[in-house]
């Protein structure tokens, strides 16, 4: 796996680290946030999308990152965008 830094949140410190990556192998965003809280996965578990189960499957997770860092998610997008073999 080839993963690309794009950034770590600057706000938070040595003790915490949202941190964004593109694995450039197989063409994903990697995100690295804070759990959710019961509150927020418990919404987002319940939340219904046409054509889609309720719930979250099992493989997958809700994280959060700061709205700070726009910028940095926004130039892993660029990055992945920007390649041929993106569909």
């Amino acid at each position: 796996m080839a993963l690309r830094f794009f950034g770590i949140d600057p706000h938070t410190g040595d003790k915490q680290s949202p941190t964004v990556w593109v694995d450039e192998d197989n063409l994903e965003l990697v995100f690295q946030g804070w759990e959710p809280g019961e509150e927020l996965a418990a919404e987002c578990a319940a939340f219904e999308v046409l054509g889609h189960a309720k719930g979250i499957p099992e493989g997958e997770a809700v994280v959060r990152i700061p709205a700070r860092m726009i910028d940095m998610v926004r130039e892993a997008c660029n990055a992945l965008e920007g390649r041929s073999d993106v569909r």
